[in-house]
């Protein structure tokens, strides 16, 4: 009986290791300096790209529908506008790897470029974002 029910276990509980095993490490990159970190996600079935800084000089105040952190934290869709947005979260993962300053990253309709001022992201409609520690901007 004992070797019967450690069968019946194993058969139960191999499908959850493969599974485990099988999730999907992020989509991502960390600025050389790790101050900003970037993910892209699929919401809907459309790309969605979120990059957070971690150190502004100067963060915007947060608006009163806010109730969680604000300024850090910017998305965009892979066709429509980007924006600054209100998280509990962060995409910080310091096991992505680093875009080095100089080098492009394309994902799913989102172009990155690490540059030593600052990193740029824009999607197939030309909006986007440009990120430094002095300067945050949505275009």
């Amino acid at each position: 009986m004992t070797g019967l029910r450690g069968l019946i276990l194993i058969a139960i509980l191999l499908p959850m290791i493969g599974a485990a095993q099988s999730q999907e490490r992020p989509i991502g990159f960390l600025t050389p300096s790790k101050n900003i970190a970037c993910q892209v996600f699929t919401d809907d079935g459309q790309g969605v790209l979120r990059c957070d800084i971690m150190n502004m000089d100067a963060r915007p105040r947060r608006p009163a529908d806010c109730e969680l952190d604000y300024g850090h934290a910017f998305e965009m869709s892979a066709k429509g506008t980007a924006g600054r947005i209100c998280a509990g979260d962060t995409v910080m993962d310091t096991s992505l790897p680093v875009l080095a300053y100089g080098e492009v990253w394309q994902r799913a309709g989102f172009t990155c470029r690490s540059e030593q001022t600052g990193l740029t992201c824009f999607n197939a409609m030309q909006r986007g974002f440009s990120l430094a520690r002095g300067k945050q901007e949505v275009f």
